[in-house]
C-alpha cells in the first residue's frame, strides 16, 4: 500500500468514526426532547454529518480511491463550506436557547440570524462561475480563490458571537445557576476552532472532523448529565443528588462536621397568585442564585439542591453554629439585592431552619428536624 493510499485510509477511518459518533448522538437525542432548543441541536448534528461526508469525499478523490472529476470536487467543496456555515448557525441558535436569550424568543431574529448562511450560499453559487472562493485549475489541482477566507469568517462569526455571549453571562449575577452550562458553551468552540485553523494551514491533517465530534460528545454528555442530576428550572442539584451526596459523606471515615439547612420562600403562593407562574419561576431562580452567591462567600464546602416546590436544601461543612446563623442572614441580604436588581414588583424573602448532621444520622430524620425548625421560624415571622 503506497503512502497516498495509507493516508486516505487513515483519513477515511477517522471520519467514519466521527460520523458514527455524531450519528449515535443524533439518534439518542432524537425524540428525547421536543424542545425547540433540542431540535436545533439535532439540526446541528445533521449538518455535521453532511460536513464529515463531503470532507471524506474530497480526500478520497484526491487520493484516487474515488473517481476524480473537476465538477465532483467543486460540488463536494461547496457542500463542505455550506454545511460548515449551516452547522455553526444551528449551534449558535442552540446556545442562545440554552442561555434563555431574549434574542431567540423572536422568530424574526432567528430568521435574521440566518443571513450569513444565505450569503454563503449565494457566494458558493457565484463561485461556480467565477472561482472567487476556490477552483480547479487546468491541470486538475484544487486551488484557493482570492476570497477563500471569507468562508471561514462567515461561519466563525456565529461561533464567536455564541462564545462571547456565554462568556459575558458567566459574570452575570442573575445567571449564577447556569455558570457551569455557560462555561461549557464558552469552551465548546475552542477545540474545533483550533483544529480548523491548523487544518486550514496544513490541509493534509485530518483534525477538524475528529475535534468537532469530540466537542459534540462533550456537549451531549453535559446535556444528559443535566437531565439526570439537575433541577430543570433552577439548575441546582435535584433531590436524588442530595441523597447521593449525603450517602457519600456518611461513608467517609473521618468526615467533616456538617449542618443541613432547609430554605423555604415566604408567601410564595401569593407571588404565583398575584403575578403569575412566570414571575414565580423567576423568584425561584433568584433564590437559587442567592444561595449560590452566598455559599461562595465562605471557604467551607457546600452542596445546594432544590428539594421540591419552593423548598431548597443547603449542606455546609462546618462545626460553627454561629457561621450557620450568619449564613442565614447573608442569604436574605443577597436575595434582597438580586430582587432589587431584577426590579421585581414584590418582596422576596426566605425562612431557614437548620440542624447539625451527625455521623450515622438518617437524612429523612434530619430533613424533618430542619423542617420543624423552619416551621417555627415561619411562625415567628407571621
Amino acid at each position: 500500500m503506497d503512502t497516498a493510499t495509507t493516508y486516505a485510509v487513515m483519513y477515511l477511518e477517522i471520519n467514519i468514526v466521527s460520523v458514527i459518533l455524531v450519528a449515535i448522538i443524533g439518534f439518542k437525542t432524537n425524540g428525547l426532547s421536543k424542545m425547540v432548543a433540542q431540535r436545533n441541536f439535532s439540526r446541528a448534528i445533521n449538518s455535521q454529518v453532511l460536513f464529515f461526508l463531503s470532507d471524506t469525499c474530497c480526500v478520497l478523490m484526491k487520493c484516487g480511491l474515488l473517481e476524480y472529476s473537476n465538477a465532483a470536487v467543486i460540488i463536494s467543496k461547496s457542500i463542505y463550506f455550506f454545511s460548515t456555515a449551516l452547522m455553526c448557525y444551528f449551534w449558535f441558535i442552540y446556545f442562545e436557547f440554552l442561555q434563555d436569550s431574549s434574542f431567540v424568543k423572536s422568530s424574526r431574529n432567528i430568521k435574521a440570524a440566518s443571513l450569513l448562511v444565505w450569503i454563503m450560499l449565494i457566494l458558493l453559487i457565484i463561485n461556480l462561475f467565477t472561482g472567487i472562493l476556490f477552483y480547479v485549475d487546468e491541470s486538475g489541482v484544487y486551488c484557493r480563490g482570492r476570497l477563500f477566507l471569507i468562508q471561514y469568517l462567515l461561519a466563525y462569526i456565529y461561533v464567536f458571537a455564541a462564545a462571547l455571549h456565554a462568556f459575558i453571562g458567566i459574570w452575570d449575577r442573575s445567571k449564577m445557576n447556569k455558570r457551569k452550562t455557560l462555561t461549557t458553551l464558552v469552551l465548546f468552540p475552542v477545540f474545533p476552532a483550533g483544529a480548523g485553523i491548523l487544518q486550514f494551514i496544513y490541509p493534509e491533517l485530518p483534525l477538524a472532523c475528529a475535534a468537532l465530534s469530540i466537542a459534540t460528545l462533550i456537549m451531549y454528555l453535559n446535556w444528559t448529565d443535566e437531565m439526570i442530576s439537575l433541577d430543570p428550572l433552577t439548575k441546582l442539584k435535584n433531590r436524588k443528588q442530595l441523597n447521593y451526596y449525603y450517602e457519600q459523606w456518611q461513608q467517609q471515615e473521618r468526615s467533616q462536621p456538617m449542618y443541613l439547612l432547609m430554605i423555604d420562600a415566604n408567601k410564595f403562593k401569593s407571588i404565583n397568585d398575584t403575578y403569575g407562574h412566570i414571575q414565580g419561576d423567576a423568584a425561584l431562580i433568584r433564590i437559587a442564585n442567592a444561595l449560590i452567591i452566598t455559599s461562595r462567600e465562605y471557604k467551607e464546602s457546600t452542596n445546594i439542591a432544590r428539594y421540591g416546590g419552593d423548598e431548597f436544601t443547603l449542606l455546609i461543612h462546618t462545626d460553627s453554629e454561629k457561621l450557620v446563623c450568619e449564613l442565614k442572614q447573608r442569604i436574605n441580604e443577597n436575595l434582597h439585592q438580586l430582587n432589587l436588581e431584577a426590579k421585581a414588583p414584590y418582596k422576596l424573602t426566605v425562612s431557614v431552619g437548620f440542624v447539625r448532621a451527625e455521623q450515622g444520622s438518617d437524612l429523612k430524620e434530619l430533613i424533618a428536624a430542619a423542617d420543624q425548625a423552619l416551621y417555627e421560624e415561619k411562625c415567628r415571622i407571621k
